[in-house]
């Protein structure tokens, strides 16, 4: 396993990074984290792990406001910045592998609008580790209307009691984007993919099944 540090440079700023190569890397995942946690998190240590056991290598970063210990998330152009910038590094450490992007809620919303954009350099597709369609008790798919920008395949990763993405919403929303998007729920799981001890489940199982999805849905278009 080569677990590499990388200092991203861009906009007059500086944030970590981190990739994990396991020895039989099928594919490389430029995976964001949300706005309540950094790349080092349980949560996002635990993603990257997972996927490192399922032939998925990975480079986490931090966006600006949490490499400076703030709680107010980076404005949308800044967090695209970075985005661009981990991707940029992504494509010069692992040439050799398929590349895609996305991440954990904000960090996924972040880097599909900067898709939307502009087109990532290589990015193959985007997976969505809980993606944030609405603030909690305020249904709506605006935050969504960027997708029909985003030329390339889309998985979205979503619990199916997800308080930010209702399935009301979501469901609809990635049949409106066509062969584009594909949509894996989670039963019973929360945003954070975390299930309720009457589920019969353990989060453990949940994530697996998350990351499943994740890693056979990136080796299939590889």
């Amino acid at each position: 396993m080569q677990r590499t540090k990388v200092d991203l440079r861009f906009a007059g700023e500086q944030v970590s990074g981190l990739l994990m190569r396991p020895d039989d890397a099928k594919a490389l995942y430029v995976l964001a984290h949300g706005a309540g946690v950094g790349m080092m998190h349980p949560s996002m240590v635990g993603y990257a792990q997972g996927l490192a056991e399922r032939g998925i290598a990975t480079l986490r970063f931090n966006f600006p406001f949490m490499e400076k210990q703030t709680k107010r998330p980076d404005p949308p152009r800044l967090a695209h910045f970075a985005v661009r910038a981990a991707v940029g590094a992504a494509g010069e450490m692992a040439s050799d592998l398929p590349l895609f992007a996305g991440g954990r809620s904000y960090g996924g919303r972040m880097t599909s609008q900067a898709q939307s954009v502009a087109p990532l350099p290589n990015v193959r597709g985007l997976a969505f580790l809980g993606f944030p369609l609405h603030p909690p008790g305020k249904p709506s798919a605006e935050r969504a209307d960027h997708l029909e920008k985003v030329e390339i395949p889309m998985l979205f990763v979503s619990g199916s009691r997800d308080a930010l993405a209702e399935l009301e919403l979501l469901k609809p929303l990635v049949k409106g984007l066509g062969k584009r998007a594909t949509l894996q729920l989670i039963d019973q799981a929360d945003h954070g993919l975390r299930v309720p001890a009457k589920s019969g489940r353990t989060a453990e199982q949940a994530q697996a099944e998350a990351l499943d999805a994740v890693a056979a849905w990136m080796t299939k278009l590889s």
